[in-house]
């Protein structure tokens, strides 16, 4: 945890205990500078992540106060299962299937849903650009210009915005691919062969799974702590143990948990690979939907010498359906761009161009800027409902960034059967089963909050925290 985040949880136990109360007001940055001993950068975001939580309010000249009403906050998971670090055959493409067709069904409350609501992205401004640059490329380039690595001005957008955070990268660097899954995908195809076993962490995002299964991979389960992300010590042995191929891991708002990896801790992941020449296939899709004044930086940011393979993509943060991401494939560059030849040849050549356009104004951060202020409200108002409908032990992560929440059920829910149980009412989850390759986590599920909020989503948690309490009656009769 940074020391900013320590300050920030140390000033919320504060106002949960009641010893700051509705109205106070907080030492100034100055005072805090003083009486802790930090850099006034700390205090700043201390103050703006407890804004973002609605703890507390900023008032012109005046300071910051506690807010009226703060909000109830579920305690977050200590620390999750330990996975025996087998290395095991994966099977959960059928569980997979059932659970994101149900999440799909019209008419359903969508918390099991892995993508955002639509009501966060500017399709006005990207229909205007598809326009113009669909009008410019038919004037300007041939069709088959860039075909498999992609649009040469998308590739220079996406490298400027690499540079920008201290990751100064060629255009050649870069593949356009179909979404940030068929960039994962390349990357492993690219780095493994059928019969070895990658690194995963334990809960992992499912498509990963997915990926080891299609491709006859086993998967070594690595314990991941809800906050700092995959542990390290516990990488260190299964690469021992094992030899594996490849390790596959969200360092920024992983999915499906939230949890950040720390600087230091990503600085020492990428030593770590490097020391090994163990390839490290990094999904940063999240990254930029930080709550945070400063982006976290990738592992990426520390690879000097090409064992990181960087995927992302606009799906998350402008793009939704556009399906278009990439990767910065280091060292394997060239083996990626040849797997995308022998797939897919080549990604949306309209959309690449829209992307190009659109990038090249002044409107992309801006709408970062209102979608990030937009999930950290959705996250607070979520987790609020679940201190209020949900039973006593229930515990929820607190991510900064992203748009998942992972709850920790108490004793007694079944959440494959609140699950099953759910999609009869009408309301779709992601129970915590889908998530690990082993059977692991079936009191745990993923919720999604970053969909627009709405009296459904409301009364859909009080209807799932009244069955969790239904559940766990006969344990405390």
């Amino acid at each position: 945890m940074n020391r900013y985040q320590q300050l920030a949880a140390e000033i919320e136990a504060s106002i949960r205990d009641g010893v700051l109360r509705p109205g106070d007001r907080l030492p100034s940055v100055r005072q805090s500078c003083a009486q802790r001993q930090v850099s006034p950068s700390t205090v700043f975001q201390a103050y703006y992540l407890l804004e973002a939580r609605g703890l507390i309010r900023a008032r012109e000249r005046s300071g910051y106060f506690v807010a009226q009403g703060g909000r109830l906050a579920p305690p977050e998971p200590e620390a999750l299962s330990q996975p025996d670090n087998a290395s095991v055959q994966v099977d959960v493409t059928e569980r997979v299937f059932s659970v994101l067709q149900a999440s799909l069904q019209q008419g359903t409350v969508p918390l099991g849903s892995a993508f955002p609501g639509p009501q966060w992205f500017p399709w006005h401004r990207l229909a205007r650009a598809m326009v113009a640059s669909t009008r410019q490329s038919a004037e300007d380039r041939p069709a088959l210009d860039d075909l498999t690595p992609g649009h040469l001005g998308l590739r220079r957008q996406i490298a400027r915005r690499y540079l920008a955070d201290g990751m100064p990268l060629a255009v050649d660097d870069l593949v356009i691919t179909n979404g940030a899954l068929e960039a994962l995908n390349l990357c492993l195809a690219a780095v493994t062969r059928p019969g070895g076993a990658v690194v995963v962490e334990s809960p992992c995002f499912y498509a990963a799974l997915q990926a080891l299964e299609r491709l006859g991979l086993h998967a070594i389960e690595v314990p991941t702590h809800p906050r700092d992300g995959l542990d390290l010590q516990a990488l260190e042995a299964a690469i021992a143990q094992y030899q594996p191929q490849a390790v596959w891991l969200m360092t920024n708002f992983q999915n499906p948990l939230g949890s950040l990896m720390p600087a230091t801790h990503k600085q020492a992941l990428v030593e770590l690979v490097t020391r090994h020449r163990l390839p490290l296939v990094e999904d940063d899709v999240y990254g930029e939907l930080y709550f945070a004044p400063q982006r976290p930086l990738p592992a990426k940011a520390w690879d000097r010498e090409g064992w990181v393979l960087h995927c992302s993509s606009f799906s998350k943060c402008l793009a939704p359906g556009w399906r278009i991401g990439w990767a910065a494939a280091g060292r394997f560059t060239a083996a990626v761009a040849r797997h995308k030849l022998t797939t897919s040849i080549g990604s949306n050549a309209p959309a690449q161009a829209a992307l190009a356009q659109y990038l090249e104004g002044v409107g992309y951060d801006k709408h970062l800027r209102h979608l990030r202020h937009g999930l950290a409200l959705q996250r607070d108002r979520m987790a609020e409902a679940i201190a209020r409908h949900f039973p006593a032990g229930t515990r929820a992560t607190r991510p900064e960034g992203g748009y998942f929440l992972w709850l920790e059920l108490p004793a007694g829910c079944d959440a494959w059967a609140l699950y099953q149980r759910a999609l009869q009412q009408g309301i779709s989850l992601a129970p915590g089963a889908m998530f690990s390759a082993s059977p692991a986590f079936a009191h745990c599920l993923r919720l999604n909050y970053g969909m627009a909020w709405s009296p459904a989503i409301d009364t859909a948690l009080q209807q799932l925290g009244q069955w969790c309490c239904e559940m766990t009656a006969p344990a405390s009769a």
